[in-house]
Protein backbone atom coordinates (compact mmCIF):
# COMPACT_ATOMS: atom_id res chain seq x y z
CA UNK A 1 0.00 0.00 0.00
CA UNK A 2 1.33 3.79 -1.38
CA UNK A 3 1.07 6.08 2.10
CA UNK A 4 2.17 9.45 1.26
CA UNK A 5 1.94 12.35 4.19
CA UNK A 6 2.58 15.71 3.99
CA UNK A 7 0.92 19.52 4.96
CA UNK A 8 -1.09 21.73 2.87
CA UNK A 9 -1.28 25.75 3.70
CA UNK A 10 -4.65 26.63 4.94
CA UNK A 11 -5.87 29.86 6.12
CA UNK A 12 -4.38 30.15 9.70
CA UNK A 13 -1.43 27.56 8.94
CA UNK A 14 -0.53 23.87 7.47
CA UNK A 15 -2.80 21.26 8.27
CA UNK A 16 -1.07 18.14 8.17
CA UNK A 17 -2.66 14.88 5.82
CA UNK A 18 -2.26 11.23 5.51
CA UNK A 19 -3.17 9.67 1.85
CA UNK A 20 -3.53 5.78 1.57
CA UNK A 21 -3.56 4.15 -1.80
CA UNK A 22 -3.09 0.83 -3.68
CA UNK A 23 -3.24 2.36 -7.33
CA UNK A 24 -6.80 2.07 -7.31
CA UNK A 25 -8.59 4.25 -10.00
CA UNK A 26 -12.19 4.68 -8.10
CA UNK A 27 -13.08 7.55 -6.66
CA UNK A 28 -11.24 8.75 -3.40
CA UNK A 29 -12.72 8.94 -0.14
CA UNK A 30 -12.10 11.92 1.96
CA UNK A 31 -12.48 11.96 5.64
CA UNK A 32 -13.81 14.72 8.23
CA UNK A 33 -12.89 13.91 11.81
CA UNK A 34 -14.76 14.93 14.70
CA UNK A 35 -14.78 17.32 17.99
CA UNK A 36 -14.30 20.26 16.93
CA UNK A 37 -10.47 20.46 17.79
CA UNK A 38 -10.12 16.10 18.20
CA UNK A 39 -7.90 14.33 15.05
CA UNK A 40 -8.14 12.04 12.13
CA UNK A 41 -6.50 9.51 15.40
CA UNK A 42 -9.62 7.20 16.11
CA UNK A 43 -10.56 6.83 12.64
CA UNK A 44 -7.26 5.18 11.90
CA UNK A 45 -9.20 2.05 11.19
CA UNK A 46 -11.24 3.51 7.74
CA UNK A 47 -8.04 3.11 5.80
CA UNK A 48 -8.71 -0.42 5.32
CA UNK A 49 -10.91 0.62 3.00
CA UNK A 50 -8.30 2.02 0.83
CA UNK A 51 -8.25 -1.49 -0.45
CA UNK A 52 -10.89 -0.20 -3.37
CA UNK A 53 -9.86 3.95 -3.42
CA UNK A 54 -7.55 5.97 -1.85
CA UNK A 55 -8.35 7.24 1.21
CA UNK A 56 -7.62 10.70 2.51
CA UNK A 57 -7.14 11.70 6.26
CA UNK A 58 -6.36 15.05 7.64
CA UNK A 59 -6.24 17.16 11.10
CA UNK A 60 -7.78 19.85 11.26
CA UNK A 61 -6.11 23.08 12.32
CA UNK A 62 -5.77 23.58 15.64
CA UNK A 63 -5.47 19.94 16.69
CA UNK A 64 -3.59 16.51 15.44
CA UNK A 65 -0.65 17.04 13.81
CA UNK A 66 -1.30 20.49 12.43
CA UNK A 67 -0.25 23.72 12.98
CA UNK A 68 -2.26 24.90 16.09
CA UNK A 69 -2.04 28.85 16.32
CA UNK A 70 -3.02 30.69 18.68
CA UNK A 71 -5.71 33.12 17.03
CA UNK A 72 -9.19 32.91 19.08
CA UNK A 73 -10.74 34.32 14.89
CA UNK A 74 -9.61 31.23 13.15
CA UNK A 75 -12.36 28.83 15.48
CA UNK A 76 -15.53 28.88 13.27
CA UNK A 77 -17.43 27.01 10.69
CA UNK A 78 -16.48 28.99 7.98
CA UNK A 79 -13.17 28.71 7.79
CA UNK A 80 -12.95 25.04 7.97
CA UNK A 81 -15.19 24.90 5.34
CA UNK A 82 -12.48 27.09 3.10
CA UNK A 83 -10.09 24.78 4.70
CA UNK A 84 -11.68 21.93 2.75
CA UNK A 85 -12.00 23.65 -0.23
CA UNK A 86 -8.39 24.21 -0.43
CA UNK A 87 -7.62 20.22 0.40
CA UNK A 88 -9.15 19.54 -2.31
CA UNK A 89 -7.72 21.70 -4.50
CA UNK A 90 -4.21 20.92 -3.19
CA UNK A 91 -4.64 16.92 -3.66
CA UNK A 92 -6.39 17.37 -7.15
CA UNK A 93 -9.54 15.80 -5.84
CA UNK A 94 -11.91 16.55 -8.41
CA UNK A 95 -14.22 13.82 -7.46
CA UNK A 96 -14.39 12.71 -4.46
CA UNK A 97 -16.68 11.18 -1.44
CA UNK A 98 -17.31 12.34 1.56
CA UNK A 99 -17.22 10.46 5.35
CA UNK A 100 -17.61 12.96 8.11
CA UNK A 101 -17.81 12.04 11.58
CA UNK A 102 -20.05 13.62 14.48
CA UNK A 103 -18.65 17.52 14.22
CA UNK A 104 -17.51 16.42 10.78
CA UNK A 105 -20.97 15.89 9.75
CA UNK A 106 -21.44 19.32 10.51
CA UNK A 107 -19.06 20.68 8.61
CA UNK A 108 -19.61 18.08 5.97
CA UNK A 109 -22.97 19.94 5.67
CA UNK A 110 -21.51 23.19 6.05
CA UNK A 111 -19.39 22.55 2.86
CA UNK A 112 -22.02 20.75 0.32
CA UNK A 113 -24.25 23.89 0.86
CA UNK A 114 -21.97 25.60 -0.77
CA UNK A 115 -22.37 23.65 -4.12
CA UNK A 116 -18.88 22.67 -4.86
CA UNK A 117 -18.58 20.03 -7.98
CA UNK A 118 -17.75 16.95 -7.89
CA UNK A 119 -18.85 15.68 -4.19
CA UNK A 120 -20.35 11.92 -5.50
CA UNK A 121 -21.24 10.70 -2.39
CA UNK A 122 -21.82 12.07 1.56
CA UNK A 123 -21.64 9.64 4.58
CA UNK A 124 -23.10 11.75 7.64
CA UNK A 125 -21.59 9.03 10.40
CA UNK A 126 -23.38 9.96 13.78
CA UNK A 127 -24.80 13.10 12.41
CA UNK A 128 -24.82 16.35 14.21
CA UNK A 129 -27.23 18.79 11.52
CA UNK A 130 -28.57 20.79 14.18
CA UNK A 131 -27.10 21.72 17.56
CA UNK A 132 -30.56 22.22 19.26
CA UNK A 133 -31.60 19.29 18.29
CA UNK A 134 -28.36 17.58 19.45
CA UNK A 135 -28.86 19.22 22.64
CA UNK A 136 -32.43 17.90 23.97
CA UNK A 137 -31.41 14.91 22.65
CA UNK A 138 -28.64 14.73 25.08
CA UNK A 139 -30.80 16.63 27.89
CA UNK A 140 -33.16 13.09 26.83
CA UNK A 141 -30.11 11.28 27.21
CA UNK A 142 -29.00 12.27 30.38
CA UNK A 143 -32.47 11.34 32.30
CA UNK A 144 -31.15 7.77 31.23
CA UNK A 145 -28.27 7.88 33.77
CA UNK A 146 -28.06 7.50 37.12
CA UNK A 147 -29.96 10.33 39.64
CA UNK A 148 -26.56 11.25 41.22
CA UNK A 149 -24.50 11.80 37.93
CA UNK A 150 -27.66 14.05 36.62
CA UNK A 151 -27.30 15.98 39.88
CA UNK A 152 -23.50 16.02 39.26
CA UNK A 153 -23.34 17.28 35.82
CA UNK A 154 -26.40 19.69 36.19
CA UNK A 155 -24.69 21.54 39.58
CA UNK A 156 -21.51 21.86 37.95
CA UNK A 157 -22.73 23.12 34.71
CA UNK A 158 -24.87 25.54 37.07
CA UNK A 159 -21.93 26.71 38.93
CA UNK A 160 -19.12 26.57 36.41
CA UNK A 161 -17.23 23.96 37.78
CA UNK A 162 -17.14 21.88 35.40
CA UNK A 163 -13.03 21.43 35.67
CA UNK A 164 -13.79 19.61 38.78
CA UNK A 165 -13.00 15.90 39.41
CA UNK A 166 -16.57 15.32 39.84
CA UNK A 167 -17.90 16.73 36.94
CA UNK A 168 -15.14 14.97 34.99
CA UNK A 169 -16.28 11.42 36.41
CA UNK A 170 -19.53 12.30 35.82
CA UNK A 171 -19.23 12.52 32.07
CA UNK A 172 -17.53 9.62 31.86
CA UNK A 173 -20.59 7.73 32.45
CA UNK A 174 -22.30 9.48 30.13
CA UNK A 175 -19.05 8.20 27.53
CA UNK A 176 -19.78 4.96 28.61
CA UNK A 177 -23.67 5.04 27.71
CA UNK A 178 -23.56 6.97 24.59
CA UNK A 179 -20.30 7.76 23.35
CA UNK A 180 -18.26 4.40 23.34
CA UNK A 181 -19.96 1.29 24.90
CA UNK A 182 -16.27 -0.95 24.31
CA UNK A 183 -15.22 -1.83 28.06
CA UNK A 184 -12.43 -1.18 28.77
CA UNK A 185 -11.92 1.49 26.64
CA UNK A 186 -9.58 0.61 23.68
CA UNK A 187 -5.56 1.71 25.08
CA UNK A 188 -5.02 3.63 21.58
CA UNK A 189 -7.87 5.59 22.22
CA UNK A 190 -6.12 7.07 25.39
CA UNK A 191 -2.85 7.41 23.77
CA UNK A 192 -4.34 9.98 21.47
CA UNK A 193 -6.00 12.35 23.85
CA UNK A 194 -2.72 14.62 23.38
CA UNK A 195 -3.78 15.33 20.08
CA UNK A 196 -6.98 16.95 20.98
CA UNK A 197 -7.72 20.67 21.53
CA UNK A 198 -9.95 21.63 23.91
CA UNK A 199 -9.79 25.22 23.17
CA UNK A 200 -11.42 24.72 19.83
CA UNK A 201 -14.06 22.72 21.35
CA UNK A 202 -14.97 25.19 23.89
CA UNK A 203 -14.54 28.16 21.78
CA UNK A 204 -17.35 26.23 18.87
CA UNK A 205 -18.79 24.07 21.06
CA UNK A 206 -18.63 24.35 24.83
CA UNK A 207 -17.97 22.51 28.13
CA UNK A 208 -19.28 19.43 27.13
CA UNK A 209 -20.95 16.89 24.93
CA UNK A 210 -24.84 17.91 26.14
CA UNK A 211 -24.46 22.01 26.67
CA UNK A 212 -24.25 24.24 23.40
CA UNK A 213 -22.48 26.94 24.65
CA UNK A 214 -20.28 27.90 21.57
CA UNK A 215 -20.25 29.61 18.27
CA UNK A 216 -21.93 26.43 16.88
CA UNK A 217 -24.85 26.85 19.39
CA UNK A 218 -27.31 28.18 16.48
CA UNK A 219 -26.49 25.63 13.57
CA UNK A 220 -29.48 24.13 11.96
CA UNK A 221 -29.32 23.30 8.55
CA UNK A 222 -32.13 20.77 8.61
CA UNK A 223 -34.14 23.75 6.36
CA UNK A 224 -31.15 23.16 3.38
CA UNK A 225 -30.76 19.29 3.11
CA UNK A 226 -33.39 19.00 0.21
CA UNK A 227 -30.86 20.75 -1.41
CA UNK A 228 -28.06 18.14 -0.72
CA UNK A 229 -28.49 15.77 -4.06
CA UNK A 230 -26.02 13.29 -3.90
CA UNK A 231 -26.17 9.68 -3.08
CA UNK A 232 -26.48 10.16 1.10
CA UNK A 233 -26.15 7.28 3.56
CA UNK A 234 -26.47 7.95 7.06
CA UNK A 235 -25.51 5.62 9.77
CA UNK A 236 -25.16 5.93 13.69
CA UNK A 237 -25.29 3.57 16.47
CA UNK A 238 -28.40 2.22 18.46
CA UNK A 239 -27.46 4.22 22.03
CA UNK A 240 -25.70 6.89 19.70
CA UNK A 241 -25.55 10.46 21.34
CA UNK A 242 -26.39 10.85 17.68
CA UNK A 243 -29.63 9.79 18.11
CA UNK A 244 -31.49 6.90 15.50
CA UNK A 245 -34.89 8.89 15.46
CA UNK A 246 -33.26 12.36 14.89
CA UNK A 247 -30.74 10.72 12.24
CA UNK A 248 -34.15 9.09 10.81
CA UNK A 249 -35.27 12.90 10.49
CA UNK A 250 -32.33 14.08 8.94
CA UNK A 251 -32.71 11.21 6.45
CA UNK A 252 -36.06 12.16 5.80
CA UNK A 253 -35.42 15.53 5.01
CA UNK A 254 -32.54 14.81 2.78
CA UNK A 255 -33.74 13.56 -1.34
CA UNK A 256 -31.37 10.32 -2.18
CA UNK A 257 -30.39 8.90 1.00
CA UNK A 258 -30.44 5.65 3.25
CA UNK A 259 -29.76 4.78 6.76
CA UNK A 260 -28.10 2.33 8.44
CA UNK A 261 -28.06 1.85 12.61
CA UNK A 262 -25.37 -0.36 14.08
CA UNK A 263 -27.29 -1.92 16.86
CA UNK A 264 -24.28 -2.63 19.32
CA UNK A 265 -22.74 0.66 19.11
CA UNK A 266 -22.52 4.26 20.94
CA UNK A 267 -21.03 6.51 19.38
CA UNK A 268 -17.96 5.04 17.88
CA UNK A 269 -19.23 2.09 15.76
CA UNK A 270 -16.30 2.37 13.31
CA UNK A 271 -14.68 0.99 16.42
CA UNK A 272 -17.55 -0.79 18.20
CA UNK A 273 -18.65 -2.82 15.04
CA UNK A 274 -15.35 -2.27 13.18
CA UNK A 275 -16.00 -4.92 10.90
CA UNK A 276 -19.81 -4.45 9.95
CA UNK A 277 -19.21 -0.69 9.75
CA UNK A 278 -16.26 -1.01 6.99
CA UNK A 279 -18.87 -3.50 5.34
CA UNK A 280 -22.05 -1.16 5.23
CA UNK A 281 -19.36 2.05 4.14
CA UNK A 282 -17.77 0.17 1.46
CA UNK A 283 -20.72 -1.36 -0.17
CA UNK A 284 -22.60 1.84 -0.28
CA UNK A 285 -19.57 3.52 -2.00
CA UNK A 286 -19.20 0.41 -4.46
CA UNK A 287 -23.00 0.87 -5.23
CA UNK A 288 -22.79 4.78 -5.21
CA UNK A 289 -19.07 4.17 -8.03
CA UNK A 290 -21.06 1.27 -10.29
CA UNK A 291 -24.59 4.10 -10.66
CA UNK A 292 -22.14 6.35 -11.96
CA UNK A 293 -20.37 4.46 -14.54
CA UNK A 294 -23.92 3.12 -15.82
CA UNK A 295 -24.95 6.80 -16.14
Amino acid sequence: MMQTEGFIEVPGGKVWYQLYNKDSTETPLLILHGGPGSSCYSLQGLKALSDNRPVIFYDQLGCGRSDRPFDSSLWKIERFVQELTDIRQALNLDEVHILGHSWGTTLAAAYCLTKPSGVKSVIFSSSCLSAPLWEQDQQRNLKKLPGEIQEIIKTSEANGTTDSTEYKEATKVFNQHFVCRLDPLPEFLKEGAHLKNSEVYNMMWGPSEFTVTGNLKSFDCTSKLNEITCPVLYTCGRYDEATPETTEYYRSLTPNSSMHVFEQSAHMPYLEETEEYLQVIGDFLKAVDQDNENV
